[in-house]
C-alpha cells in the first residue's frame, strides 16, 4: 500500500535512507573504532534490505523494518533525549511520521485517541509553489526564499491548544530529475518570479512528477504557545470593528487561556474616564466587566479598595487576587471581592492599560478556581500589555472618530462650544446601537441662554450689483448689435433687422432701471435666437467670424454673458467677506478663552454673526452673568475694528463699496435647538420666535416720522428696547471712545414700528476710523472697562 502526496506536485516521493547509510559507509572506513564498529553493525543489518537505499513508496515497509529503522536513526533520535525533544522522521510536504521522540508520542497521546497532527496547510497552488521552490534551489542551484513558518495545532490533555514551531532537517534528502523535468534559464527564473500567483506557469516551468524526492526529513519542533499567544492577542487587538465581532472575546479568551495554560480564563474590559473618577463599560458583542456587574457605570472609589485604588490608579500596576473568598471575608463583604464573589469568580488579576502615566482602563482575568490567577503569573503580562495600550489607543481614536462621524453625518459642523453636548449625545447614539437598541440622535437644545446678534452689511448692495448687471447687458447687447449691423451690411435680410431692432428695444428697457425680469429675458433671447444665427455666420462668411470670435471671446464661459461690471462687484464683496470674516474668526479664539460661547457667522452681501451664552453651554458651573456684559463689549469692539478694516480696503476694491454696522441688544434669555432637518441652530418655541423676526426687519427700518434709514455708513448702530441697554452701552461707547473707537457724536433715536415689533430704540454712535496698521490689535475686556470707571 503507498502512501499519496498531498495534492498535485512536482516531486513523487520515496521514502529512503541511503543519505544517511552513505554517512555510516564513511564512518565505517574511518579511524574511530567504536564508531566504525558501530556503523558497520548498523550496514550489516541493513544489507539485507536494499529497499531501505534504493527507495519505497509501500507503508507496510514502515511497520516491517519498524526495529531496523529505529536501530539506523539511533543517532539523530538519540534515547537520553528523548522524553525532552519533540521530534520525528517524515517525508516532506507529507503526514507520513515513520519515528517519533517519546515526548512527542505523549503530545499526540494527550490529545485524544483519533488525533492525527496535521500541519497547518497552504493553499494548494501555494503548495506546488513551495515545493518548486525546494527544487529550484537544490537542482537548479537558484536561491529562492519561500522559507515561511510551518506550524502543528494540538490541543493537551486539558483541552488548551497548544503550538508548535515546525524546524526541517532536510540532509537526508536527494532530488532526481526524470525525463519531464526542463532545462530552465535566467529568464524562466525571472518570469516566475513575476508570476508567483499563476500556477498554471508553475506548472509549465516545474511538471507535476518532474522529479523524484528520495530520503527523509528530521521536523524538530519547538512550544511556541505563549509566543503564537502573544501574536493573536496582538492580531484580535489592532483588528477593525473588534467591538462589533461577536467572536472577538471568545476569540481573545481562548487565546488567553493558551497563554497562562489555564484552562478556565475570562476576559473582560473597562474604560476609565479620567474626568469623573469613574469606570465605565466597554460596549461591545460579549465584552464584560465584574467590577461593573451590571451597572454601566460606577466610581472608582465605590468600586475598589484602598490597596485596588492605589495599585491600579496610582501606581498603575498589577493588582492579583488568589483567593477572593479570603479576601472577601477579610474585608466584609467589601468591594471588589463582593463583586468578584456574586460572578463566582475565585481568583483575578487587574491589569492597568495606562500610558505616560494616565490610565486608560483596566483589563479583567478572572478564573473560578482559587489560586490559578496570583501575582507571579500576572508577570507573564508584561509580554503583552504594550499590545493593549497600542490597542486602546487605536480604540480609542476609533471611538473619537467615529463620534465626530457621527455628528458631522448627523449635525454637519458643529462649533467647539458646544460640541461636548454632541459628544455626549453621540456616545448615547453608538451605545444604544451596539447593544441592538434602535437609536435616533435626540435633538440638542440650550436653555436660558442670552443672544447678542451683529451684522456689517453692503449699502445699497442691491442697487450696485443691479447695476453692474445692467451695465455688462447693455455691453453685450451692443456688441451682438454691431455684428448683426455688419451682417446686414453684408446680406440685407430682413431678419437681421428685425433682430436689430429688439436689441434696440432690449437696450432702452434696461438703460433707465433694471426690471425683475429683464436679465432673464435677455439671456433667453440670445440663448434661443443670437446663439444659432452666430453660428450659422461663422460657417458662411469669413469676416463675419472673426467679428462673432472676438464677441464670444469677451463673454465668460461659465455664466455664458458679458461679466465685467458684476465680475468687479462679486470681487468686490467676496473681497469685503473675506476680510471680515477672517478678523472675527481670528478674534473668536480669543474670546472663547474669556468665555465658551456659541458663534456662528454668515456670508451674505455682508457678514451676519449669532452669538449664544449662557450656564448651559459649559458642561461645568462656572458662568456669572458678568460674561455676557464681558461678551458685549467685545463684541461692540470687534465691530469697530471690521469696520476699520473696511475703511482701508475700501479704496483697493474695484467697487468701492459702503457697509453699514448694527448691533441687537436682546435682554430676555431663551432657548435654542438644533434643528436636526436643517442641521443647524434656531430659536425655540413661538414666544423667542420674536427675535428671529426682529433680526429679519431690523436694518430695513426707519427713524420715527422720517425716512431715514437707521443704518447709514459711518455710524454704529446698537438697537435696544430697555432703558437699561440704553445706559450699559452709553458706557461701553464712552469707554471705547478714550480707546480711540468712536469719535463722540453719538445720537439716540426712536425706530419706526415693524411688523410685529414696536418700543425699539437705537443708539448712533460715530465710529473713528485710522489709518495706523496697528490699529485695533488689542481688545478691552469688562474689567479693563470697570478699571476705567474706577479711574
Amino acid at each position: 500500500m503507498g502512501f499519496n502526496n498531498i495534492g498535485e506536485s512536482p516531486l513523487t516521493q520515496y521514502i529512503s535512507f541511503n543519505k544517511l547509510l552513505e554517512q555510516y559507509d564513511a564512518m565505517a572506513e574511518g579511524d574511530d573504532e567504536f564508531l566504525a564498529k558501530k556503523a558497520k553493525a548498523i550496514l550489516k543489518a541493513q544489507e539485507p534490505y536494499p529497499e531501505l537505499r534504493s527507495g519505497f513508496q509501500d507503508v507496510s515497509l514502515l511497520k516491517e523494518h519498524e526495529d531496523l529503522i529505529r536501530l539506523i536513526l539511533q543517532d539523530t533520535f538519540p534515547e537520553v533525549l528523548t522524553n525532552n525533544e519533540i521530534k520525528t522522521a517524515s517525508l516532506p510536504f507529507n503526514n507520513v511520521v515513520f519515528n517519533a521522540t517519546k515526548r512527542f508520542q505523549k503530545i499526540v497521546k494527550d490529545a485524544g485517541n483519533n488525533f492525527v497532527p496535521r500541519m497547518r496547510e497552504l493553499p494548494e497552488h501555494e503548495m506546488y509553489i513551495a515545493v518548486c521552490t525546494v527544487i529550484l534551489n537544490f537542482h537548479y542551484g537558484f536561491n529562492l526564499d519561500f522559507k515561511r513558518p510551518f506550524f502543528y495545532d494540538i490541543p493537551d490533555s486539558k483541552g488548551i491548544i497548544r503550538h508548535y514551531r515546525i524546524l526541517y532537517n532536510a540532509d537526508f534528502m536527494e532530488i532526481i530529475p526524470t525525463d519531464k523535468a526542463k532545462k530552465l534559464s535566467q529568464d524562466d527564473i525571472d518570469e516566475l518570479l513575476d508570476n508567483y500567483g499563476n500556477i498554471e506557469l508553475w506548472k509549465e516551468k516545474i511538471p507535476p512528477q518532474s522529479f523524484i524526492s528520495k530520503g527523509f526529513i528530521i521536523s524538530s519542533m519547538f512550544d511556541v504557545t505563549v509566543e503564537h499567544s502573544i501574536s493573536e492577542i496582538k492580531s484580535s487587538l489592532i483588528a477593525s470593528n473588534k467591538r462589533q465581532s461577536a467572536g472577538f472575546m471568545e476569540h481573545l479568551g481562548e487565546t488567553f487561556r493558551s497563554f497562562f495554560n489555564i484552562q478556565d480564563i475570562n476576559a473582560g474590559f473597562v474604560v476609565y474616564h479620567a474626568a469623573n473618577n469613574q469606570f465605565e463599560r466597554v460596549h461591545g458583542h460579549g465584552i464584560k466587566s465584574v467590577l461593573l456587574g451590571k451597572e454601566d457605570q460606577v466610581s472608582c472609589g465605590k468600586i475598589l479598595c484602598r490597596s485596588s485604588y492605589k495599585a491600579l490608579l496610582k501606581d498603575n500596576k498589577y493588582f492579583a487576587i488568589s483567593d477572593v473568598e479570603k479576601y472577601y471575608r477579610a474585608s466584609k463583604g467589601g468591594q471588589p471581592y463582593k463583586n468578584l464573589k456574586e460572578e463566582g469568580v475565585k481568583s483575578a488579576i487587574f491589569a492597568p492599560i495606562a500610558t505616560e502615566g494616565d490610565l486608560l482602563g483596566v483589563l479583567e482575568l478572572t478564573s473560578p478556581n482559587k489560586n490559578e490567577l496570583n501575582s507571579v503569573n500576572a508577570q507573564k503580562l508584561d509580554h503583552i500589555m504594550p499590545f493593549i495600550v497600542t490597542a486602546v489607543l487605536r480604540s480609542k481614536t476609533e471611538e473619537e472618530n467615529l463620534i465626530d462621524a457621527v455628528i458631522q453625518n448627523e449635525c454637519t459642523s458643529v462649533h467647539s462650544s458646544v460640541y461636548w453636548r454632541f459628544q455626549e449625545e453621540a456616545k448615547h447614539f453608538i451605545r444604544n446601537n451596539l447593544e441592538g437598541r434602535h437609536s435616533t440622535f435626540r435633538e440638542v437644545v440650550f436653555k436660558n441662554v442670552t443672544p447678542l446678534y451683529g451684522q456689517i452689511d453692503i449699502k445699497n448692495s442691491s442697487d450696485a450689483r443691479n447695476k453692474a448687471i445692467q451695465r455688462d447687458l447693455m455691453i453685450q447687447l451692443s456688441m451682438i448689435k454691431s455684428v448683426l449691423l455688419k451682417a446686414f451690411q453684408t446680406k440685407s435680410l430682413p431678419v437681421y433687422e428685425e433682430l436689430i431692432f429688439r436689441i434696440n428695444d432690449h437696450i432702452n428697457d434696461i438703460k433707465e432701471a433694471l426690471h425683475t425680469n429683464s436679465e432673464q429675458s435677455i439671456f433667453q433671447f440670445i440663448k434661443d435666437e443670437i446663439t444659432p444665427i452666430f453660428e450659422h455666420l461663422k460657417k458662411s462668411d469669413e469676416e463675419l467670424k472673426s467679428a462673432i470670435v472676438d464677441y464670444e471671446s469677451q463673454i465668460d464661459m461659465t455664466t455664458d454673458s458679458y461679466y465685467d461690471h458684476r465680475r468687479n462687484y462679486d470681487e468686490s464683496v467676496m473681497e469685503i467677506n473675506e476680510k471680515l470674516t477672517s478678523l472675527i474668526d481670528k478674534r473668536q479664539e480669543e474670546a472663547q478663552d474669556m468665555f465658551p460661547h456659541y458663534f456662528e457667522r454668515y456670508k451674505t452681501d455682508g457678514v451676519e454673526h449669532n452669538m449664544y451664552i449662557g450656564a448651559s453651554i459649559v458642561s461645568d458651573d462656572s458662568f456669572d452673568p458678568i460674561y455676557i456684559n464681558n461678551l458685549r463689549l467685545w463684541q461692540l469692539q470687534i465691530m469697530c475694528e471690521m469696520e476699520n478694516v473696511h475703511y482701508g480696503l475700501k479704496q483697493e476694491l474695484p467697487v468701492p463699496l459702503n457697509v453699514s454696522s448694527l448691533i441687537l441688544v436682546y435682554n430676555t434669555s431663551l432657548a435654542i435647538r438644533f434643528r436636526m432637518d436643517e442641521k443647524r441652530f434656531d430659536v425655540d418655541g413661538t414666544y423667542n420666535a420674536r427675535y428671529e423676526i426682529i433680526k429679519k426687519r431690523i436694518d430695513k427700518s426707519f427713524i420715527k416720522g422720517t425716512t431715514e434709514r437707521l443704518t447709514q455708513p459711518g455710524k454704529m448702530v446698537v438697537v435696544y428696547s430697555q432703558k437699561s441697554d440704553e445706559l450699559e452701552y452709553l458706557r461701553y461707547i464712552k469707554f471705547l471712545k478714550s480707546k480711540g473707537c468712536f469719535s463722540g457724536k453719538v445720537e439716540i433715536v426712536e425706530l419706526d414700528g415693524l411688523q410685529g415689533v414696536s418700543g425699539l430704540k437705537a443708539i448712533r454712535a460715530d465710529i473713528l476710523y485710522t489709518t495706523r496698521n496697528t490699529a485695533k490689535e488689542k481688545t478691552f475686556t469688562y474689567d479693563d472697562l470697570m478699571e476705567e470707571l474706577k479711574a
